[in-house]
């Protein structure tokens, strides 16, 4: 069975398909000499050989169409998930491959921040049909478009709060910039790259908002690749302010021993051995302590937090350490990111893309839903559930100092918040395989199996 991505309608050059799980991309004929150029160039192989590019394979047509190709498999994930660090970096890439598709005669005709994807624990584009031939009097088409998806969001994030990166969920073409001027703080007007790329371009789009006639620019390479330089200083000069958050140095502040730290450790390694799972999915990762026990043993993991700072430091770590397989991303349990878009559709929910993993890590994290954001455990259990075959959770007693502060100023109605309730409550939806108390805690991990219908 084929079916058409539902994120690449728009484009008419070139589709995705879907076929037998497998993603294909059709090249039109429309867009045949802009593909043979970028094969024929160079520039596909510089950009191959620099990892900036996701590879392909020319495959089998599908009928009617100029070329079929098969790329490499990457796990989607969204700006609106991603860390600032994550976002930059992706924006960074897709400066650079712009100054690179110039060398060789082409040019990017659209700067989609959907475009970029993390691989192998580094942005890729994925966009294959993105480029065209480049003509020298012609100014940069995706210019507005890369502001919009890049730098207005970062400009915000590092001004104001990282967690108006959800502006982009609801905002898929990008954030205005008329609004993004109005979020950022006076004192950005003095920065002179956001009062061009930011302010001054918002002002410009407000005059020429009703003008319906076609306005002609001539813009020079040399015009070009100024253009180029300047975003790529102005990205790098925006940093966020060094800030703590309640949970960003959780591991620091936490209530466990280092003997029963440790202990935790090698349950959770000896119950990771018995699923040696390919993908892991670690809701409440942190900073992705526990994310990496499996790095070894799996291809991928998405490691996942409500925290800013958090996510922030494991993507670090990430990138310091040159891992693979770890992918961090920005997630709200209790607000996970929805399927929208056109029809709802155009981009898909976070527990779509991971169903069906084969582990899901769960660790100090159950209390924080059932008493901090009021969930049964029941609702949890079946989330986790739709999550992943096999499950590692914690369970943390009301006499654990972290629970006791969660119900410090506030009154406990928890009535039902005990051991019995959550085996009985999970084994609704799991079987138990095995549990494991943590010494001198009033921890337990559990290895659970999901019962299939």
């Amino acid at each position: 069975m084929t079916t058409f991505h539902t994120a690449s309608f728009k484009d008419r050059d070139a589709q995705v398909v879907i076929k037998n799980n497998e993603v294909y991309r059709l090249i039109y004929d429309s867009y045949k000499e802009p593909y043979e150029k970028l094969m024929q160039s160079g520039l596909y192989e510089m950009l191959i050989s620099k990892k900036m590019l996701i590879p392909h394979i020319e495959t089998e047509n599908f009928e009617p169409v100029y070329k079929t190709l098969k790329p490499q498999k990457v796990f989607v994930s969204y700006p609106y998930e991603w860390c600032f660090s994550e976002l930059k970096d992706a924006a960074l890439l897709t400066l650079e491959i712009q100054k690179l598709a110039l060398e060789y005669g082409m040019s990017l005709k659209d700067a989609n921040a959907y475009n970029v994807q993390f691989f192998e624990g580094k942005p890729i584009f994925i966009d294959t049909s993105s480029f065209e031939i480049y003509e020298e009097t012609k100014p940069w088409c995706a210019y507005r478009q890369f502001c919009m998806q890049f730098l207005a969001p970062l400009a915000v994030m590092a001004y104001k709060d990282e967690r108006l990166v959800s502006l982009l969920e609801t905002n898929l073409d990008g954030l205005p910039l008329d609004i993004a001027s109005k979020l950022l703080p006076k004192s950005s007007w003095l920065n002179l790259k956001l009062l061009s790329h930011v302010h001054l371009h918002a002002l410009a789009q407000k005059n020429y908002s009703g003008c319906h006639k076609k306005i002609e620019v001539k813009f020079s390479k040399f015009q070009m690749e100024a253009l180029l330089n300047d975003l790529t200083e102005c990205i790098k000069n925006i940093k966020l302010p060094k800030s703590k958050t309640e949970w960003g140095n959780y591991y620091n502040e936490t209530n466990y021993s280092d003997e029963s730290f440790e202990q935790k450790r090698k349950i959770v390694n000896v119950f990771g051995e018995k699923i040696n799972p390919e993908t892991v999915v670690d809701f409440g990762a942190n900073n992705g302590a526990f994310s990496r026990l499996f790095k070894e043993k799996s291809k991928l993991i998405v490691s996942a937090d409500i925290d800013f700072s958090a996510v922030e430091q494991n993507y670090a770590i990430t990138k310091k350490e040159k891992e693979t397989n770890i992918l961090p991303l920005v997630l709200d349990l209790c607000n996970p990111s929805a399927s929208v878009g056109w029809a709802n559709e155009e981009r898909s929910s976070f527990f779509e893309r991971i169903k069906d993993s084969e582990l899901v890590l769960a660790l100090a994290l159950v209390h924080h839903l059932a008493i901090g954001r009021n969930v049964p455990f029941s609702k949890i259990a079946k989330l986790f559930s739709s999550a992943g075959k096999n499950l590692i959770v914690e369970y943390v007693d009301k006499k654990d100092s972290q629970v006791e502060k969660l119900l410090s100023n506030r009154k406990d109605i928890f009535d039902d918040y005990s051991i019995e309730n959550f085996e009985k409550s999970f084994g609704g939806f799991f079987d138990i395989v095995e549990k494991r108390h943590i010494d001198n805690t009033f921890r337990t991990i559990y290895l659970m199996r999901r019962k299939e219908k």
